[in-house]
C-alpha cells in the first residue's frame, strides 16, 4: 500500500484569519502540486517553543524550561555574531540543559563547535539534527566538513549524510559537489550566469 496521506498535520498561516494558524487535516490526500494551502509553514524556531510549552502544561512539565532554552539559544546566536564563539557554545549547552529536546534542533551549536575546531562534537550535533529533519542539506554539508577535518575527505564522503532532494538548485549542486567532488568554479560559473 502506498503512502498517499499526510500523517502529521502541517501548521501554516491562514490568509482568512489574521494572527491565527490552521492545521491541515492529517487525512487530506497528499498532492502538493495542486494544494490550496500555502507551501510555507511555521518555522521550527517559533513552533517548537510553543508546542513544548503546551506539552509541558499538559504533562506537568518535568524539568524542562522551553522559554528559557529559547532565550539561551537567542543569546548564543547573538554571541556567535559578535565573535564570541566559545560563549555561544556555553549558551547553546545551557539551552540543552534547560530543555534537552532542543539538542536535536541546535544546528547553530554545530557551527560554533566547527569554528572552535571541535569537529567530532560538531559532526555529532549535525548528525542529530539531520536524524530529526532528514531534509537539512546545509547540516549534511557541515557534518561532512567536520568529518573531513577529522578523517579526511575520502572517509567523510563514504559516510556522507543522505538527505531529501533540496528544492533550491544552488543547494542541490552544493550538496552534490561536497558529496561527489567536482569543480567548484564550474558550479560558480553556472549559477553566476543565471543572474545575467
Amino acid at each position: 500500500m502506498a503512502l498517499t496521506q499526510i500523517v502529521n498535520p502541517i501548521i501554516c498561516p491562514s490568509c482568512t484569519i489574521p494572527r491565527r494558524f490552521t492545521a491541515i487535516s492529517p487525512f487530506k490526500a497528499l498532492n502538493p502540486q495542486f494544494s490550496r494551502h500555502p507551501t510555507h509553514a511555521l518555522s521550527r524556531r517559533l513552533f517548537l517553543p510553543s508546542v513544548s510549552s503546551i506539552w509541558d502544561a499538559i504533562t506537568g512539565g518535568g524539568d524542562s524550561n522551553p522559554r528559557e532554552a529559547f532565550a539561551a539559544t537567542r543569546r548564543g546566536m547573538q554571541l556567535f555574531r559578535q565573535g564570541d564563539v566559545a560563549g555561544s557554545v556555553s549558551e547553546f549547552d545551557r539551552a540543552v540543559v534547560l530543555d534537552p529536546r532542543q539538542k536535536a534542533y541546535l544546528w547553530q551549536r554545530g557551527l560554533s563547535l566547527y569554528y572552535l575546531d571541535r569537529f567530532e562534537e560538531g559532526a555529532e550535533q549535525f548528525r542529530i539534527d539531520v536524524a530529526q529533519n532528514p531534509n537539512d542539506t546545509e547540516e549534511s554539508i557541515w557534518c561532512f566538513l567536520c568529518e573531513a577535518r577529522l578523517h579526511g575527505v575520502d572517509v567523510a564522503r563514504k559516510q556522507f549524510l543522505e538527505v531529501g532532494r533540496d528544492s533550491r538548485p544552488v543547494m542541490r549542486e552544493a550538496y552534490n559537489l561536497f558529496k561527489n567532488g567536482g569543480d567548484p568554479e564550474k558550479v560558480m560559473r553556472q549559477f553566476s550566469n543565471l543572474g545575467n
